[in-house]
């Protein structure tokens, strides 16, 4: 992607750009905690975040990582897509645990059009409140 980060934010980016949710799945601790930005709610567990994540990179089209700020174990990624004809730039907030995989994953994102079009298409996709 060209930007230069540490080998399992890597990973995640690859992850991502494949749109493989078992290799998405493998970069997630166990206990991983995901705060979405269309929904005031924390998900715990990998399988239930990677499951969401899955469906966002679907949704999303033309996603591509642009900015990395670094602070080991900490990371702030920022990001710009599509959501059919609407923009969307965010920045997804990642730590690490000891072993390198993500435990917490924070994502903020605008327009708050566009976010609004992220929150209906992820509620006719996982049939969340």
């Amino acid at each position: 992607m060209g930007l230069k980060v540490d080998a399992p934010i890597e990973n995640l980016f690859q992850a991502v750009k494949s749109k493989d949710k078992d290799r998405l799945a493998s970069c997630l601790s166990e206990s991983v905690v995901f705060r979405p930005p269309t929904y005031w709610k924390d998900w715990i567990g990998r399988d239930v975040t990677a499951t969401i994540l899955s469906h966002v990179i679907e949704v999303l089209e033309d996603f591509k990582y642009v900015r990395v700020f670094n602070d080991h174990p900490n990371y702030a990624l920022e990001f710009r897509a599509k959501i059919g004809d609407l923009d969307a730039e965010g920045v997804d907030l990642i730590t690490l645990d000891d072993n390198n995989l993500v435990c917490e994953f924070t994502v903020v994102m605008r327009p708050l059009k566009t976010v609004k079009h992220l929150r209906e298409e992820m509620q006719n996709r996982l049939k969340y409140p």
